[in-house]
């Protein structure tokens, strides 16, 4: 295939599987993701849990990556990572972020804008020692987003932890652990006929309540 720039501008895809309106929709934005999670789990897509989360730094130059989401509830949407990270610097500067789940198959996406917070260190350590050994140790081994010379650095210091806990319980590293995104506004994608998408956003009122609007495609 040629790849030119009529060949981009051609790509479309109608969408046409699903509708969605503001009667369909749960009464708060958890409860509606949970239902879309799950039909996205009982579709058997690759990695339902993946999105991207964007953050910002204090002066709001923007950066997002792919993350895998651990869990969510009432009180917000969680994920691990480390704390020196890129992410997590700006994180401390700027909490506000957003997240967005793409599920293509079923020509839904999610967003989600809140603010992250720590969750607790109890939280952070019960998730970190149900992990594979080998992902503790990687957690350890790699100083995320640092400039480093080449990749046998990385497998180096992963032997060499490999040998240190071979029959020890690895201990969780302080700069490593979760946050949860509490959202404020939570919106809802559903792919439509004639590029007509059907977006149903749930706007947070106060600290229980939650506004449901429609927004033109």
């Amino acid at each position: 295939m040629t790849l030119n720039k009529e060949t981009i501008q051609n790509l479309r895809q109608e969408y046409l599987s699903a509708t969605l309106s503001e009667k369909s929709v749960a009464d708060d934005p958890i409860s509606q993701f949970a239902k879309w999670f799950a039909e996205a789990l009982d579709a058997d897509l690759y990695e339902p849990n993946v999105m991207t989360l964007a953050t910002a730094t204090h002066d709001g130059k923007p950066s997002a990556r792919v993350l895998l989401l651990k869990g969510f509830d009432n009180n917000g949407f969680t994920f691990y990572t480390n704390y020196l990270s890129r992410k997590g610097k700006e994180i401390a500067k700027n909490p506000s972020a957003a997240m967005v789940f793409y599920w293509a198959e079923l020509e839904r996406q999610v967003r989600i804008e809140g603010h992250l917070e720590k969750v607790s260190k109890e939280e952070s350590e019960r998730y970190f020692h149900s992990r594979p050994k080998a992902s503790q140790l990687g957690a350890i081994a790699s100083q995320q987003s640092q400039i480093i010379p080449n990749r046998e650095v990385l497998e180096n210091a992963l032997h060499d932890l490999e040998g240190q806990y071979q029959d020890k319980e690895v201990p969780k590293p302080s700069h490593w652990g979760g946050y949860i995104l509490k959202p404020q506004i939570v919106e809802f994608w559903q792919g439509g006929a004639a590029r007509l998408h059907d977006r149903i956003m749930y706007k947070r009122t106060d600290k229980k309540s939650w506004k449901v609007v429609r927004l033109a495609p």
